[in-house]
């Protein structure tokens, strides 16, 4: 297997890691190692943010991510398909599967106008509107939520933290283009 590029590293952040309140959900037990206190969090963000799109599917009927593309087109009509790509951070090609698992459930309609015929503005129907009031939020997910709410160092510190975490792993990086609630 070709070796992928490595991120280069940053040297850390001087500031001082402000102290995370503990809870017994995220206390590992008396002895325990670092590796096994930071998997415990681990396993409180990835059960919330499950968490939160099960409530998602369960009250709206629809997937967290298609929830959340709808949104971004309910928010910014006309929009196109590299538009909501770029809304939301993800792959042209994901954004173009959502654009027509939401046109097959009729939520959305495409329609081309202007000089360039080739291009799609996509605009959110009355049943699309129907669902996104009675969906809970965020539409763009907890987890997203969460960090935009981060103090910007801790924000910083966490981004430099979890690159040493992928370059560990030897992690796909392109896996970053994928949503969440379609992991």
């Amino acid at each position: 297997m070709p070796s992928r590029p490595r991120r280069p590293s940053r040297s850390p952040q001087s500031t001082p890691c402000p102290e995370v309140p503990r809870s017994p959900t995220t206390e590992a037990p008396a002895g325990a190692e670092a590796p096994a206190r930071v998997l415990r969090r681990f396993r409180v963000v990835f059960n919330a943010v499950k968490s939160h799109f099960q409530q998602v599917e369960k009250s709206a009927g629809l997937g967290g991510a298609q929830l959340w593309a709808l949104s971004v087109i309910a928010a910014q009509p006309d929009m196109g398909v590299n538009d909501l790509a770029r809304a939301m951070d993800i792959h042209q090609t994901t954004a173009s599967n959502l654009v027509k698992a939401l046109l097959g459930l009729s939520l959305i309609a495409s329609h081309r106008n202007g000089p360039d015929r080739r291009a799609v503005h996509l605009q959110v129907l009355p049943a699309g509107e129907r669902l996104l009031r009675k969906a809970p939020g965020p539409f763009g997910g907890v987890l997203p939520d969460a960090l935009a709410r981060l103090d910007p160092l801790v924000l910083e510190r966490l981004d430099h933290d979890l690159g040493a975490l992928i370059s560990a792993l030897d992690a796909d990086e392109r896996a970053a283009g994928i949503p969440l609630a379609q992991m």
